[in-house]
C-alpha cells in the first residue's frame, strides 16, 4: 500500500513537473502567406519578444495557398500541446463566410491566445492615377460599368471582399483582379495594369512615402493616426468599414495552463515600446485580448460580419 502511494506520487510530482517545463523545446508559429506581406512581417516581429519571455526559440514558418487556409488547416489538425501555434489574419474569418465548406471550424477548432493588431485597410491609385478622389473612381466606374478594376491577393480575400462591399455601397460595378499574393498587385497598380487596390498598409505605405502610391482613401470610420491626412471611404460612401486584424491562437484542446503562459507571455512582448513601434510601422494598432474568450467572441463577430457582406454583394460561394 505505501509503495502505491509513493509510485501515486512520483507520477503526480512528474506530471506538474512536465507542465511547469514548458515549453522545452523549440515552438513553431506557423503563418500562411507569403514573405514580406502583413501576416509574415507581423509574425517576425512579435517572435523574437516570444521566445524571451517563453525562454525557447520560436521560428516562424510559412504553409501558404489558398488564402490561409492550408496553414488553418494544419493548425487545426496539430498536437495540443503548445508547440505549434499561428497568426491568423482578418482573412480567416472571410474564408468562414466565402468557403462552403472547410477542413476546421473557423472558431471553435482553435484555442484563442490574443489579438496582436487592428488595422483598416488603404484604398491606393498609383501616383500617376486620373483619379484624384475616391468620387473619381465611382463617377467613373458609373460611367462605364467594368472598366475599372480592382486588385486583391485571391478570390476570397478580405481586400476581395473590401472592393465588393465598396462596389455594392457604392453602387457600381468595378472588376476583380484576383492574384496569387506576393508583390504582384502593388507591381501592376504602380504600373497601371490595375486602377486601384484595397491592401493593409503594410504594403502600401512604403510606395506612398515614396510618391509611387496615392492613397484615397482608408477604410476605417474615422481618420486613422498612421495615414494623416487621408479621409475615411466612409466620407463618401456613409457607412462603409472594414477593419482586419491579426491575432495568435493554437489548436484547440491546449491545456489551461500552457494556455494562460502564452497568453502572459504574448501580452508582455505587445507591452515592449520597441515592439509596439514595428507593429504601427505596419500600420496596426496594438489592440491585445483581455481573455481567450474575448478574442473568441471577437473572431465569432468578425465572422458573422462578413457573411452578412458576402450575402449583400451577392458573392458567389467557393
Amino acid at each position: 500500500m505505501i509503495i502505491r502511494i509513493i509510485f501515486f506520487y512520483v507520477l503526480m510530482l512528474g506530471a506538474v513537473s512536465a507542465q511547469s517545463v514548458y515549453p522545452d523545446k523549440p515552438i513553431s508559429l506557423i503563418q500562411g502567406f507569403g514573405a514580406g506581406g502583413n501576416s509574415d512581417t507581423i509574425a517576425r516581429i512579435i517572435a523574437p519578444g516570444l521566445s524571451r519571455e517563453l525562454g525557447q526559440q520560436v521560428i516562424v514558418d510559412a504553409k501558404t495557398g489558398a488564402g490561409g487556409n492550408i496553414a488553418s488547416a494544419a493548425v487545426a489538425k496539430s498536437p495540443p500541446d503548445g508547440y505549434t501555434l499561428i497568426l491568423f489574419t482578418g482573412g480567416h474569418a472571410v474564408s468562414a463566410a466565402v468557403y462552403n465548406k472547410l477542413p476546421f471550424h473557423p472558431v471553435d477548432d482553435f484555442d484563442w491566445i490574443s489579438l496582436v493588431t487592428q488595422f483598416p485597410f488603404a484604398v491606393s491609385v498609383s501616383a500617376e492615377s486620373k483619379f484624384k478622389s475616391l468620387a473619381d473612381v465611382i463617377a467613373a466606374a458609373k460611367g462605364s460599368p467594368d472598366s475599372i478594376s480592382y486588385s486583391s491577393v485571391g478570390i476570397g480575400s478580405t481586400q476581395h471582399l473590401s472592393g465588393e462591399l465598396f462596389a455594392s455601397m457604392a453602387g457600381v460595378k468595378m472588376t476583380h483582379v484576383p492574384y496569387k499574393g506576393g508583390a504582384g498587385p502593388l507591381q501592376d497598380l504602380i504600373g497601371g495594369r490595375v486602377d486601384v487596390m484595397f491592401d493593409s498598409i503594410t504594403v502600401t505605405k512604403g510606395q506612398m512615402e515614396a510618391g509611387k502610391l496615392r492613397a484615397l482613401g482608408v477604410t476605417s470610420l474615422k481618420p486613422y493616426k498612421l495615414l494623416p491626412g487621408v479621409p475615411p471611404v466612409a466620407d463618401t460612401i456613409p457607412g462603409y468599414e472594414v477593419t482586419s486584424w491579426t491575432g495568435l491562437a493554437a489548436p484547440k484542446g491546449i491545456s489551461p495552463e500552457v494556455l494562460k503562459r502564452l497568453h502572459t507571455a504574448l501580452l508582455k512582448v505587445l507591452s515592449d515600446p520597441e515592439v509596439i513601434a514595428k507593429l504601427e510601422n505596419t500600420g496596426g494598432l496594438v489592440t491585445p485580448s483581455s481573455s481567450s474568450a474575448q478574442m473568441k467572441q471577437y473572431v465569432s463577430n468578425q465572422t458573422a460580419k462578413w457573411r452578412r457582406v458576402v450575402a449583400l454583394a451577392g458573392i458567389p460561394k467557393q
